[in-house]
């Protein structure tokens, strides 16, 4: 019979793409996963890894394997939450990751209405970069995560993680009050000639500015990169450009800053492993969530 154990390891290679980034995840030494992922290969009897030049890659028969590792670990999750249900109450640490914005508004109310109705459970929170979020609830470092996206920049599934809609919030052009832009001009296109600020390169955030920019006709002239979106507020009210902010991010508006909408939005699920849904402390910690939601926000169903 196949080990799970090394059933994970090589899904963990096919998604991480080296021995050394598996290992780093999972604390391990490189030499114990190659020396699992060898004994998993004697135990099937077919080749799983091939040489590509310093890398390994999967073969045919490896992929076959991950894809039917996917379906165990589901079914491993059901049978773990399925475990949960039959003891009495909810006890120990449930780990959440969360983007900064929604740590602020939203799981707050969520960890009080949790030890309110289950005193014994222990939510333990992680800001976490949300491109390392699959990553990070495939390992079994987080249990369940705020993630986010947006309509303009939509993001693929990711085998092995299911995600739930939690809400969607309205995105603001946000800009000085007397930075009219081009009054002649509707929409995003008004602020063509303002100098930008936008996020890190790489983010969703960043390249939901530059999609929204384009499909308005044009490139944003970028003056400062920013993550932290008081930070952006803050620079905007000095007059050094203007920005793109979600609804969560709206806290504290200098009063110099004014908000326009504009057609896109940015929605937030709640991410787990697959299969991980009815585990109680999953469930537990989705449903405040769903009721920590700020009212002027659009739930999803």
């Amino acid at each position: 019979m196949l080990d799970v154990r090394r059933l994970r390891l090589l899904r963990e290679l096919s998604h991480r793409g080296t021995i050394a980034a598996v290992a780093e995840a999972l604390v391990l030494t490189p030499s114990a996963v190659s020396q699992q992922l060898a004994v998993l290969e004697r135990e099937t009897g077919v080749p799983l890894l091939e040489r590509s030049g310093r890398r390994v890659v999967l073969t045919p028969a490896a992929r076959t394997l991950v894809r039917h590792t996917e379906v165990v670990l589901d079914r491993l999750e059901r049978a773990g939450a399925e475990l949960v249900r039959a003891r009495q109450g909810l006890a120990g640490p449930v780990r959440l990751g969360t983007f900064p914005t929604a740590a602020r508004a939203i799981v707050p109310a969520a960890l009080v209405a949790l030890a309110e109705r289950h005193p014994g459970l222990e939510p333990m929170l992680s800001e976490i970069d949300p491109a390392r979020l699959p990553d990070a609830l495939r390992a079994g470092e987080l249990d369940l995560a705020l993630t986010h996206d947006y309509d303009v920049v939509p993001v693929p599934p990711e085998p092995g993680v299911a995600v739930e809609p939690l809400c969607v919030e309205a995105v603001f052009v946000a800009a000085r009050r007397d930075t009219p832009g081009d009054p002649g001009t509707p929409g995003l296109s008004r602020w063509r000639d303002e100098p930008w600020i936008i996020a890190l390169p790489g983010t969703s955030c960043e390249v939901a500015t530059l999609r929204a920019c384009e499909a308005a006709g044009f490139a944003p002239r970028v003056r400062h990169r920013v993550d932290e979106f008081a930070t952006v507020l803050a620079l905007v009210a000095a007059g050094q450009g203007v920005a793109l902010v979600p609804r969560l991010a709206l806290v504290a508006v200098p009063a110099e800053v004014a908000l326009e909408p504009l057609p896109v939005h940015r929605r937030t699920g709640v991410a787990h492993r697959a299969g991980a849904a009815r585990h109680p402390a999953v469930a537990a910690v989705t449903a405040a969530l769903r009721e920590s939601v700020p009212p002027d926000l659009t739930a999803a169903p």
